[in-house]
This record gives C-alpha cells, structure tokens and sequence, in this order.
C-alpha cells in the first residue's frame, strides 16, 4: 500500500495561509500599512481602485529593502522582527510571523519596488500566484510602493464572496482608522477612485481623533492620564451625554497596537455605572503602554486579541483611571467641600485641659403661639391654622363637588382591562391563564419594525418634513454606509441632501422618529445597521426597518400612562409576529395560573 501523506507544493500551502491572514482588500491594507509603519515611514499614502478589488498600493518614505531582503520577504516565515522563540515575548514591532506578503503574492498580482537611501537603484519585483515573473534594477525614490492586483484573481470562489463596493471600501477605511489613530505623529492619506477620502498631518492624538471622526466629536473627549508601575493608561473617553446604544468609536491599543479586549470593555462600563442612559455605550480611545514581556499578541493570526499577564490588577487600574477622570470633569458625583463648609473643631492643648464647651443661649420667655409672634409670620399662622383641629371642616370644603367630575370622567373612560408598570420597563396585565408580561421596548420595536417594513415594501414615504433642515457631518465610513442605503431609508422617510465633504443635510424624517435630534437618530440607525449587518439570513430591507425600529423605540424608563399602555397592548397584538422584537428575542411571558398558586403553597 502506498504512502498518503504528502507535502504542500509552497504556492497551495501559501493560499491556505492566506485564507487565514487575506480575507479581503481591508485585510492587504492593514498588513502593508503596518509594514510600513514599521519601516520607519513618515508619509504613507494609500491608493485604491473599486474598494481594492482592482487595485490596492501603499507608498511610503521607509527605509527601504536590499535586492536580497527584497526578494526574501515574500518567502513564508521569513521575517527581520525576530530570530528566536524567547522574541516573541519582546515584540514591539507590527508584523513579526512572515506570512503576510507571501500570502499576498499567494492570491495576487504583486508589484514591489523599494530602495534604500544609500542605494544608488532601486529593486523591482513582479509576482503573481507566488510565482516570480520579474525581479530587475529600477529607478524609485527612498523607501517602498507595493502594488496589489486581481485579488483573488485565481481563487474565484473567494472572491466571489466579497461584498459590494461601497461595503468593501467600508471595512478599509475602518483598517485603516485602526492604525492612524495608534500614529497620530505619521502622515497618512487615502485616496479611491481618484477621491481623497482622508488626509491626515502628522499632529496630536486629540487631532488625530477629530482629523478621523470629525470637528464634532472635539468637545465630546474627556483626557486620561494614569501612570503606574505595571502600566501606563492615556487618550480619552467620550462624555456619557453622548453615548450610543451601539458600538462604533470604541478603540484599545496596547504599545501602539490595536486589540480587542471584551474584558477590559466592562472595565470602562463599570466606571461609567450610573452615569449612562439605559443600554448606552461611551466613545473612547484608550492607549496601553506595558512592557512586551507581560503581554502576550501572538494568539491570533491577525494579531487583534491580546493576553496580559496580570488582567484583573490591569482591569482596576483601568477602571480607577476612567472614573477619576469622569470625576475630574465633574460629571460624577464627588465629595467637594468649600472653605463655607469647614466646621471649627477646638483642637485639645497640649497642656491636657479641655477647652470649655460653647456656650448656648435660650429665650425661654419665647412662645411661637404669642399674638406677637403670629402677627409677624404670617405663614406660620397659615399652617397652624390647617393644622388646628377645629378648623379642620375647611380643608374638605368642595370636595364634593370635585369628587362627582372625578367619577364621571371614569365612567367616561372605563377600560375593562387593567395596566401595571413596573420598573418603567415591564408592563403587567391579567389575563384569562395568567399575569402577562410585556417588554414595553422590544414590543415598540416590534410595531414599528412591521410599520417601517410595510413602508419598504410599498414604497411609501411616512415622512415629515422639517421647518430647518438640520446639517451633520460624517465620519467617511458612515457617509459611504449612509449612500449604500440611502434607497431604503429614503422610503421609511428620510430625505437627505449631499453637501460634499461627507456632510449631509436632513430635510426630513420618519413621523415615527424617536429622537428630537434627527442628526444623532441617522448615526445611530447607522451603528445598528453595522452590528446586524453580519447576518446573512436577514435581507437589506429587514436590517434597515431593524435598525429603524430600535433606535426610534420608546427606550426603558418611560412612564406610560393607562391609555398608552392599552394602545401599545393594541398595537401589538396588531402584529403579525407578536411574541418576538425583530431581532429574536421574547416580547411576551405569561405566568400562568398555576404557576401563582405555586408560589403561595
């Protein structure tokens, strides 16, 4: 019988690699940008043709590569970031593994030309499929320009999979969010189609942030500064006022590296308890300086998640630093006391003597009921009167009256049904097997999501116009996100025009709007849409009127009169799908009958 096992030919084990690290155009941008960061350049540009799809190039004034180094860095493993396994608890650099521009080349048509400053020609090397077309002397300026082509020209399944253009683009721009904002002190660009989309100086951190999210977010950011001997924490949180109720401009960087961390994620929630409206999600950039032995980054291939030596101690630290910070803003509750509250304590003398008690004097010929007394405070008279037993008939003089108006409005407006409220969150009524219960936001979301739907699917606008068309500046992925589904929120009631520069003015709404400020609604809508915008079961349609429904659903906290509790209940019932909000969860619970008598045995 003969062997089975076989080794990869290079260019297949390359593809399998690159499905690891190369999931699509985003993907090639975060790689070369950071190898260009780590090169030593100080002006990166990036230029890209159909969201990278065509073509995808990353210009820097680097260091530049030998002919040698050059033709060696597309070989896997291969790698000028470390030599021995005990480097890998040391690395400060971004890419260290070798993978990256061989899995590249794998599924690409790759141009790369680089040349040293103290070199008098440059080198070009031209690959395609991991096969080595060109390599030649040429003529460039000091530094590197990869050139990426037809990715996944010859994986077609994969690149049939890629989204549209303006998704693509989307999933670059955040890539590259990522690492401008760990280099505020580089000059980055980028350019698509031929459009600048960002240009950003080499500056500040806090001008970094409003050179990437815009002018408005300046007087939402609030600077951390804690210094400690396990770390450094610094950058800054967003006001609590201006949360969201979803995830957008939440960002972690450990040593200039950008990372997820869920955990450390509660640790800023936790300092932000209370503080924040029901479900609300604070902004904020958070910088990490450790040393590299005490983290660990080389735990997944695209190098995001990080493991830290000691999480819990990190995880105090950072939320002391949040709230202090909070605090010195004011904006949670601290104990401040001014020099009019000091008391005078006496303070014992050394000598042993207790100083003599202060001493209080009483008018004890003083009588609050005297006719004098009365004579000069009217109000209290007022009150002593009420309180007098023998007056006390003039307190319920009308009553009656007042009493048969009340009676008769509740004739008037009798409803067999009764509602309970509890919470501001739950509303409660009895029914023939029970007591039922009823998510009084999930069940709004429900009504208006089968409304909005109806809209889309009929293609009629429910919109109201506004007396002042209201002006917002976008962030450039959002804008992009905002012109892919403009058809569809357009029909629920939006009407937008497109002022350039990522602005838009709203000059109307849906009637339905949750929120008095249509800027922040659209936004929000916008960060909804993202979160939801993974699942492949749920169409276009439904993730918009999804998205619509949450953020202009009646939040928790609200009281609800009798009346609005009886038309939600209506409404609700109304729905085709009662039992469950758009996004799956339960609407309603009964707890029946037997389960009560249960309770009481």
């Amino acid at each position: 019988m003969s062997d089975i096992i076989k080794l990869l030919p290079d260019s297949v084990a390359n593809q399998i690699a690159a499905g690891e690290v190369i999931q699509r155009p985003a993907s090639v941008i975060k790689e070369l940008i950071e190898n260009s960061v780590d090169a030593g350049g100080k002006n990166i540009r990036v230029i890209i043709k159909d969201s990278g799809k065509t073509l995808i190039q990353v210009i820097d004034d680097g260091t530049g590569m030998s002919e040698t180094d050059a033709r060696l860095s597309f070989e896997r493993h291969a790698t000028s970031k470390i030599t021995t396994a005990q480097d890998l608890f040391a690395i400060t650099t971004k890419g260290f593994r070798g993978e990256a521009l061989a899995s590249i080349a794998a599924v690409s048509m790759v141009e790369l030309k680089t040349r040293r400053e103290t070199d008098e020609a440059g080198t070009l090397i031209v690959i395609s499929g991991s096969k080595v077309e060109t390599q030649e002397i040429c003529s460039c300026p000091a530094g590197s320009s990869f050139s990426v082509k037809s990715l996944f020209f010859n994986i077609p399944a994969r690149r049939k999979f890629l989204k549209s253009d303006n998704t693509e683009l989307r999933h670059i721009i955040n890539e590259f969010q990522k690492v401008v904002l760990a280099h505020p002190a580089i000059k980055f660009s980028l350019h698509h189609n031929d459009s600048e989309i960002f240009n950003l100086p080499a500056t500040n951190l806090r001008q970094r942030i409003i050179g990437v999210f815009g002018k408005h977010i300046n007087q939402d950011l609030i600077a951390l500064d804690t210094d400690t001997s396990l770390i450094k924490i610094s950058g800054f949180i967003g006001k609590p006022e201006n949360a969201r109720r979803t995830f957008g401009e939440q960002f972690f960087f450990v040593n200039n590296r950008f990372m997820k961390h869920p955990y450390f994620h509660k640790a800023v929630l936790e300092a932000y308890q209370n503080i924040l409206a029901a479900e609300a999600i604070p902004a904020y950039f958070i910088y990490m300086d450790a040393d590299p032995a005490s983290i660990d980054i080389n735990i997944h291939p695209t190098k995001t998640e990080v493991k830290f030596e000691d999480e819990r101690a990190i995880w105090q630290i950072l939320m002391a630093s949040v709230r202090e910070a909070l605090g010195r803003f004011n904006i949670v509750p601290s104990l401040d006391f001014g020099n009019e509250a000091l008391i005078d304590i006496p303070v014992r003398s050394s000598s042993g003597e207790i100083p003599e008690p202060p001493v209080i004097e009483i008018n004890t010929q003083y009588d609050p009921f005297s006719r004098e007394e009365r004579g000069s405070r009217p109000d209290i008279i007022e009150r002593f009167e009420k309180e007098n037993p023998e007056n006390w008939e003039r307190l319920y003089s009308g009553i009656e009256k007042d009493d048969k108006i009340y009676r008769q409005a509740d004739k008037i407006s009798q409803d067999p049904r009764k509602f309970f409220q509890i919470k501001n969150k739950y509303i409660f009524c009895p029914v023939k097997s029970g007591l039922m219960m009823i998510d009084q936001k999930r069940a709004h979301e429900r009504i208006l999501f089968e409304k909005f739907m109806d809209s889309l699917s009929s293609n009629r606008s429910v919109g109201q116009s506004n007396m002042f068309p209201v002006t917002v500046e976008m962030s450039p992925a959002d804008y992009l996100l905002l012109k892919e589904i403009e058809e569809d929120i357009n029909l629920l009631g939006y009407d937008f025009r497109h002022l350039g520069n990522n602005i838009i003015s709203i000059n109307s709404q849906p009637a339905e709007n949750g929120s008095s400020n249509p800027g922040e609604m659209i936004k929000t809508v916008l960060e909804v849409y993202k979160n939801t915008e993974a699942d492949p079961a749920t169409g276009m349609k439904e993730k918009v009127a999804s998205a619509m429904a949450r953020t202009s659903a009646i939040p928790y906290g609200k009281v609800l009169s009798q009346s609005e509790m009886g038309d939600l209940f209506d409404s609700l019932f109304a729905c085709s799908a009662p039992n469950y909000s758009p996004a799956g969860k339960p609407v309603i619970n009964i707890i029946t009958l037997e389960e009560l008598d249960k309770r009481f045995k």
